[in-house]
């Protein structure tokens, strides 16, 4: 058995056969309308289909654009990296060990939790749209997801202050992966490559110091 069939789709709130027929806000409220008693994370990664590897990337680095304790993002930006290593090796979507895949929360509390982000979903949606993607096929897709994953890593490095624009970069990468938006991808390209010179720029200006001290 493959790992993406570990999971079974619940009926209910399957995946479209339509790739993207809906705004993620649209998809969301759903789910939340026609989920059952019960929604577990594996449900909704099927469910999101394709467009799991951008919501998971999206999910997973907002808990880094706060700030943490020293070392916290060194687990916080592991589930990054795991998406992102996916998107790497040809995932069709998002594979979830079967511990978070069961992972479930009762349908009035997704709906709460659905209720309190669609807000600023569709606010976002007013200018994350459809358009000028260039990620069309199995290749590119392989490369946006090497980018990612060297983000990713970067966000992971315990760099003093230097996790903060990684982790936007791939909140950013998640975004326009998840609406096909070309133009928001390009901001989060700019946004990585910055962020990969800048912890360069700081790894570097750290072992010159070092040098001199010793």
């Amino acid at each position: 058995m493959s790992p993406q069939s570990a999971v079974s789709p619940v009926p209910s709130i399957a995946a479209s056969e339509i790739k993207h027929p809906e705004k993620l806000s649209d998809l969301l409220e759903r789910l939340a309308r026609d989920a059952g008693a019960r929604v577990t994370m594996g449900e909704i990664a099927t469910a999101l289909d394709d467009r799991s590897f951008g919501a998971f990337l999206l999910v997973f680095a907002l808990p880094n654009l706060i700030p943490l304790p020293p070392g916290a993002t060194m687990v916080l930006g592991l589930p990054m990296v795991f998406v992102a290593w996916q998107m790497v090796i040809g995932y069709e979507k998002v594979w979830l060990p079967r511990a978070l895949a069961n992972y479930s929360v009762d349908r009035s509390t997704f709906q709460r939790m659905v209720a309190r982000v669609s807000p600023w979903l569709r606010s976002a949606e007013t200018w994350v749209r459809p358009r000028n993607w260039p990620l069309d096929g199995a290749l590119r897709e392989r490369l946006f997801g090497v980018f990612a994953l060297i983000i990713a890593i970067t966000c992971v490095l315990p760099i003093p202050f230097g996790n903060w624009l990684p982790a936007f970069a791939v909140a950013v990468l998640g975004v326009a992966h998840t609406e096909r938006d070309g133009n928001c991808l390009a901001l989060g390209v700019v946004a990585g490559l910055v962020s990969v010179a800048v912890a360069g720029l700081v790894v570097a200006f750290t072992g010159a110091v070092l040098i001199s001290l010793f």
